[in-house]
């Protein structure tokens, strides 16, 4: 007599070594592809600014929200590294996994017989 049950599929494991170099050179890939992108679009805004004789020199609007837009972001990469540095992505399930132990204690804790009474 013949199985007719599928074949199980193979875990695959990845140390977490190689998990983590092949997350950071795809990081890299695509963070170079924007920064050229940006970079790129700044310098050609730096040019058109800083070429008075041009009909071009009303881009100078453009400075002050595009310094406010950089200055922003840097405020939140310094955040994210500090966040990082601190271990804060260390465990991320932890929270949740602290939360429903909570609501779990609680709910066995309380008294909530009139509960459905004051939904209906």
């Amino acid at each position: 007599m013949k199985s007719t049950s599928t074949p199980k599929m193979q875990n695959i494991v990845v140390a977490p070594r190689a998990q983590n170099i092949v997350v950071a050179i795809m990081a890299v890939v695509i963070l170079g592809f924007c920064a050229f992108g940006f970079g790129s679009k700044f310098i050609e805004l730096v040019r058109l600014v800083l070429d008075s004789d041009s009909a071009a020199a009303e881009g100078v609007f453009a400075v002050a929200p595009l310094v406010n837009y950089l200055l922003a972001s840097a405020g939140f990469l310094c955040l994210l590294g500090w966040a990082a540095t601190q271990g804060m992505f260390h465990d991320i399930e932890r929270p949740k996994q602290t939360m429903l132990d909570q609501e779990r204690d609680l709910d066995s804790t309380s008294d909530d017989t009139h509960y459905s009474d004051s939904i209906l």
